[in-house]
């Protein structure tokens, strides 16, 4: 078997921003395996200044994998318990050359177009009439829950927003879900949630900043807003401690992104000790092109969770890979008469 990796930068179309600044471009990694006239390829994306993973011996950690892929795929998965990201290249880059295709990782009804994965639509942060127009869009769309990013621009004008929504639409007929990114004083917090719950919103993503293991705990435990912990799995190694965490905080919901969780078995011990708890959860992309995108959407179509995913993120660059996956209705859908385009 030969392996080499490779870098990709993608572009964002328009300036994205978030909580912790404005994305213009995501710099991903691929692991490709060839064997015997076949090919696989792995996608780590990486989100610097966010991913644990995200140190100068990023590129080494990529070249010794490709020296020992020897190993196989679950000594290597061990051996790179701090680099979840490139755990999830390599699961990937295995599983696509096993793969029927190197794009077909878990055949499935969403592999032949039968059913589609419901999804949220995703607002980005920016000025309110680009935040308007995004909602508009989204609606225009068709999907029932859409995510809004929050706690860049002014906090009234984003509850405003909300209740541009909430003028014409009801909580009924469409789910909302916000995003804070940590951007929440521990102090204004709560006082925070409370305003937004008038508005019926479905949970707040990370309103706090990770590691602050008591506060959060206390939010939990009083908030009128489901909170749903993101950044704070990050980093987090070893079922032990995973229930711990859990414990310790008891959200409503968790948001697992295999790239920053070590993977799909990442993501699953996650996702067992959550259920064992009565936590509920959801799987996000971060990011990621649409190879990575692809194969997080076909893991979780087998995990039967009938809430939105966060999986709508494939439009967001100018050069990302042609792929069959395409949004439709507030669905992600896999249109396998499209063909895929990867240069790599």
């Amino acid at each position: 078997m030969k392996a080499d990796y490779k870098k990709y930068i993608l572009n964002f179309k328009r300036p994205s921003g978030t909580s912790r600044g404005v994305l213009t471009e995501k710099e991903t990694w691929f692991i490709i395996l060839q064997e015997n006239g076949k090919r696989g390829i792995g996608e780590c994306g990486i989100l610097r200044t966010l991913s644990v993973d995200d140190r100068p011996d990023y590129e080494e950690k990529l070249k010794w994998v490709c020296d020992n892929i020897h190993l196989g795929e679950e000594k290597l998965w061990q051996e790179l318990i701090e680099f979840p990201s490139i755990q999830f290249g390599v699961e990937m880059a295995f599983r696509s050359l096993e793969g029927e295709s190197p794009y077909l990782l878990f055949p499935s009804a969403f592999t032949k177009g039968d059913k589609n994965i419901p999804i949220n639509g995703l607002v980005w942060m920016g000025d309110e009439q680009f935040m308007k127009q995004q909602i508009e869009e989204k609606l225009q769309q068709g999907f029932n829950c859409i995510k809004l990013k929050i706690g860049a621009i002014d906090f009234q004008k984003e509850l405003d927003l909300l209740a541009y929504i909430r003028a014409y639409i009801r909580a009924d007929t469409i789910e909302i879900r916000v995003d804070a990114n940590g951007a929440f004083s521990t102090n204004k917090a709560l006082y925070n949630i409370i305003q937004l719950s008038e508005f019926k919103i479905h949970s707040i993503e990370q309103p706090i900043k990770k590691k602050q293991h008591d506060s959060m705990a206390e939010l939990c435990l009083n908030t009128p807003i489901p909170i749903a912990l993101d950044e704070e799995l990050i980093g987090v190694f070893g079922s032990e401690k995973k229930k711990a965490l859990l414990q310790k905080i008891k959200p409503q919901y968790i948001i697992l992104k295999p790239s920053l969780v070590g993977g799909f078995r990442g993501t699953q011990e996650w996702i067992t000790i959550a259920e064992a708890l009565g936590i509920g959860w959801w799987v996000t992309s971060a990011l990621e092109s649409n190879v990575g995108l692809n194969a997080i959407a076909q893991w979780t179509f087998l995990q039967n969770n009938p809430m939105p995913q966060g999986l709508g993120t494939g439009g967001l660059y100018t050069n990302n890979f042609e792929a069959p996956l395409e949004v439709v209705n507030g669905t992600l859908h896999y249109n396998s008469g499209l063909a895929w385009q990867v240069n790599l």
